[in-house]
Parts: structure tokens; C-alpha cells; sequence
């Protein structure tokens, strides 16, 4: 029988498409509202021009630097959390086994196919934590570079 190789191409840049989204949206809508707001007012062209051209500068900056900050923010949110979890697999490892086993149980497993798991991320307590902070919170890990990339997209 032939060994056929499974390849899966997912898109996983979805942080960078909301970006653009966000960054695109702000950076059309408000500089064509401007002009058009200016129009009615000002008669000179140029001066419309150089209106328009200062608050997709101002904007790009104002945008960048919220992207950069919301991004930070997310990741030291992260951190908080993975610490919290660190301190709470030691200090109340009952508590945590429970509440991998709750989560094991919302997907379905029995409490007999969940103990060998909770067992097993027990004897791994960095992968007992990455299991919370995923499975539990909710959370993925930003890429350290995440913050910069949101700036310079949004921008």
C-alpha cells in the first residue's frame, strides 16, 4: 500500500487581516470626510489636499501606536495569567486537576479516558499550564514581535 504524505495549509494570520481591516477602514473613511467636509467651506484646492494628507499622517501615528499598545497590552495579559496558572499548579494542584477535568468532560471524555490526561500534563507542568491557559482561558500566546507588526499594519 503507498504511503500518500497529508498536507494541511491553514490561514492562521488572522491578527494581521484584522489589522488591515481596522487600519484600512480608519485610514479611507476619515481623510474622504475631511475633504469632503472641507469642500463645502474652502474653495482652494490645495489647501484641501494638504489637510487630507495631515490627517492620514496624524492618523497613520494615532492608529499605529493604539495597535501597539492594545498588542502590548494583550501580551502582558497573557503573561499575568501564565503566572497566576504557574503559581496555581503548585499551590492547588487538586483544584487544577478538577479543572482539567472539567474541561476534558465538556469535550465529551469520560471521567476514566480523562484521568490518564490529567495524569499525564500533571508529570508536565509546563505543558499542564500551556493546557489551562488554552483549553481554560482562552488564550494563545502573542508572538513577541506582535506588538511592532500591529503597529505597522494598522499604520
Amino acid at each position: 500500500m503507498a504511503k500518500h504524505n497529508h498536507y494541511e495549509k491553514h490561514f492562521t494570520a488572522t491578527e494581521t487581516v484584522r489589522d488591515i481591516i481596522i487600519g484600512m477602514s480608519d485610514g479611507l473613511t476619515v481623510p474622504f470626510a475631511l475633504a469632503a467636509g472641507l469642500t463645502g467651506v474652502i474653495a482652494a484646492s490645495h489647501l484641501i489636499l494638504t489637510a487630507g494628507l495631515a490627517e492620514i499622517a496624524a492618523g497613520s501615528i494615532s492608529m499605529g501606536l493604539g495597535g501597539y499598545l492594545a498588542a502590548r497590552s494583550d501580551a502582558e495579559h497573557y503573561a499575568s495569567e501564565r503566572h497566576r496558572e504557574e503559581e496555581e499548579v503548585v499551590r492547588v494542584p487538586e483544584r487544577e486537576r478538577q479543572e482539567v477535568r472539567d474541561v476534558l468532560l465538556e469535550y465529551g471524555l469520560s471521567k476514566e479516558e480523562a484521568e490518564p490526561v490529567v495524569a499525564g500534563l500533571e508529570r508536565r507542568p509546563a505543558a499542564w499550564v500551556d493546557f489551562m491557559m488554552r483549553f481554560e482561558l482562552g488564550l494563545e500566546e502573542p508572538h513577541p514581535a506582535r506588538a511592532l507588526w500591529s503597529a505597522l499594519t494598522i499604520a
